[in-house]
């Protein structure tokens, strides 16, 4: 099937990004009805979580993250180089346990299929990889052309599609790296919360995309999982279709310690004692939120400057498959001297010509200020000097970075990854979307 030019130059049938990647577990002190709980593991956790690893990470991440959105940085692009977190889901009935990624900048779900050509056996750490077959599923079905779904998904491109035939799908990534598939329906297995700290099996039908063909670069990949699954807004995602049929509220949250690795996102309705929420900007295809102020320690950043620049803020980008955080230079420049302020007689130093490092033998919690960022109707996020400040060697870099991140006008970008929206076990914080809201709790 042709695909058509997506706005950040990616020919698709449907757009649909590489992440995260999950398995159920429970938030504790969480409770609620009709919600799932999938737990998600860290691929770099530990000695692993570099800030160059990182970096690198984010750098072919936004290749095509940002629709629309000018990035001036290198990488191939490769849809395997891009999954922060991962974990299993079952599908079909019987169920069959297939590891996917899974992330909010991530719409449609898609796994391999049986018979896929090229497609790889094993995958990230060695994994044996699995390979879905609607046949041997009594749940699974197709999705034809003349089905709701596929009018939605393939309206306003130059995909042909004719009635009581199959659906299909075609993803080409930045380096000419393709998938090529059609859509199915099938059973996907999840935990729901049944009382405190306790869950039961769940399950609802959702439409994703079977994997029939992947280019020999993808099947080489040491990174591949069995394949994707989003939680972005499009009615397409799982959330959403979970939604759209009862089964679960339209609300998420997720938990993400991205220094040991691990945490969970929850699907549905979760009643904590305290939320807060701020309203997401409407007509973005992302998770964008207004930033109304950035505070290091006791001292608040000058963001008048920034704000009379550029007018009509599109706001702040909230990732969870970004790791670092990514400001505008006039932002970025004031938050680094702050943070060093309270350390005068550091020897800095410039790692790869892009990171701000030094040697430093103390409690960098004790030595370094927490920084505090704040949005529309005071919801506040913290963020720890343990969770901002990354090993590299023997010195600690950084984690804040000068974006250098530009829409097509021109505007710069604030992004917020995986470092500002941490989950330190020991606290409660979770953030997630409840309809037209990003909440904390």
């Amino acid at each position: 099937m042709a695909g058509f030019e997506s706005p950040s130059g990616r020919s698709c049938s449907h757009c649909c990004y590489c992440f995260v990647l999950v398995l159920l577990l429970l938030i504790p002190g969480a409770k609620g009805s009709g919600e799932g709980v999938i737990k998600v593991n860290y691929k770099f956790s530990g000695s692993e979580r570099t800030l160059i690893a990182l970096s690198a990470h984010d750098n072919m991440r936004h290749l095509r993250f940002l629709s629309g959105v000018d990035l001036p940085i290198g990488g191939t692009g490769r849809p395997d180089s891009v999954g922060l977190y991962y974990a299993k889901i079952g599908i079909g009935t019987p169920a069959l346990d297939y590891y996917v990624q899974v992330d909010t900048g991530s719409d449609i779900m898609w796994v391999n299929c049986i018979g896929c050509t090229e497609c790889p056996r094993r995958g990230y750490h060695g994994m044996e990889l699995s390979f879905y077959n609607p046949k041997e599923s009594v749940t699974g079905d197709l999705v034809l052309c003349n089905q709701k779904f596929c009018k939605d998904i393939i309206r306003g491109t130059s995909a042909s599609c004719y009635a009581n035939t199959s659906c299909y799908y075609t993803e080409v990534y930045g380096d000419g790296s393709y998938s090529m598939g059609y859509f199915v329906k099938d059973i996907v297995q999840y935990d729901q919360v049944s009382g405190d700290l306790q869950t039961r099996s769940s399950n609802g039908s959702v439409i994703f995309g079977c994997g029939a063909t992947e280019s020999d670069d993808l099947s080489s990949s040491d990174d591949a999982l069995d394949g994707v699954i989003g939680f972005g807004k499009s009615k397409s995602s799982m959330i959403s279709q979970l939604a759209s049929s009862g089964r679960v509220k339209k609300m998420f949250a997720h938990c993400l310690d991205g220094v040991n690795g691990g945490g969970i996102f929850a699907i549905g309705h979760v009643v904590e004692p305290k939320v807060t929420m701020t309203p997401l900007i409407p007509n973005q295809s992302h998770y964008n939120v207004n930033m109304t102020a950035i505070k290091v320690g006791h001292e608040y950043l000058n963001l008048s400057t920034y704000l009379y620049m550029h007018g009509d803020n599109q706001g702040a980008i909230i990732d969870s498959g970004t790791t670092l955080a990514y400001l505008p230079e006039v932002i970025y420049n004031q938050l680094v001297k702050k943070i060093l302020s309270r350390q005068p007689d550091l020897k800095l130093r410039s790692v790869n010509d892009e990171y701000t490092c030094f040697k430093y033998s103390e409690s960098v919690d004790d030595g370094f200020p927490p920084v505090t960022i704040y949005f529309q109707n005071s919801l506040t996020l913290k963020v720890s000097p343990q969770e901002y400040l990354f090993p590299y060697e023997n010195l600690f870099c950084i984690g804040w970075q000068n974006s250098g991140i530009q829409s097509h006008d021109r505007r710069n970008i604030t992004l917020l990854g995986a470092t500002v929206s941490p989950c330190n076990f020991g606290r409660d914080f979770h953030y997630g979307s409840f309809g037209n809201n990003l909440f904390v709790l």
